[in-house]
């Protein structure tokens, strides 16, 4: 990724708006600098990352806050993660995958690529690899599985973080967090 974008680009985290004001300011600041910019993360209600090349963020950043953002946050990251600008890095990890051998999920899992479940093989390398360059929908894709019927969740390692966008998705679903062997020890069972 350092060598599809080596400049670093920015990613900030957009406060207090929904996604379709931070993907209008995100247009416009593209159109206005000619630089790449637009949604990296849909995590929760009120809170989207942005990612591109450092002018263009810092100009969407500025209209988010037009728009009536809380707050824009420049996250301290090494690369415009999630976006265009690592086109190359993703076509690369495609290249990589195509030797790799890939079975049918014996569960279905719903890729944050499209918020859709996948249930074969055919098509996960071309989503593993789109991912790179592509926003995480982690919001649409805990909403398609609470609209498919799941109602617990648990997040394995270490914070809190998608336990906590996952209470302000739905206030209704059960939540865990596993991030030691005690938490897998005193896990109840559902």
């Amino acid at each position: 990724m350092q060598n599809a974008y080596p400049s670093g680009g920015a990613m900030t985290a957009v406060l207090g708006l929904n996604g379709e004001v931070v993907d209008t300011a995100c247009e416009k600041a593209g159109a206005e600098t000619a630089l790449p910019v637009s949604v990296a993360n849909y995590n929760c209600p009120g809170q989207i990352v942005i990612t591109g090349a450092k002018e263009a963020v810092e100009r969407a950043a500025a209209l988010c806050g037009e728009a009536g953002a809380k707050r824009c946050i420049p996250l301290n990251v090494s690369g415009p993660f999630h976006s265009a600008l690592l086109k190359e890095a993703s076509e690369q990890l495609g290249k990589e995958l195509a030797d790799v051998e890939i079975r049918d999920p014996k569960i279905p899992y719903v890729t944050n690529v499209t918020a859709e479940p996948v249930v074969g093989a055919d098509g996960i390398r071309n989503l593993l690899a789109r991912q790179i360059c592509s926003p995480v929908r982690w919001q649409q894709s805990v909403e398609r599985m609470i609209a498919d019927g799941a109602d617990h969740f648990i997040e394995i390692g270490p914070g809190k973080t998608l336990t906590g966008f996952l209470k302000r998705i739905n206030k209704e679903v059960k939540a865990y967090n596993i991030q030691t062997i005690e938490d897998l020890d005193q896990f109840p069972e559902v």
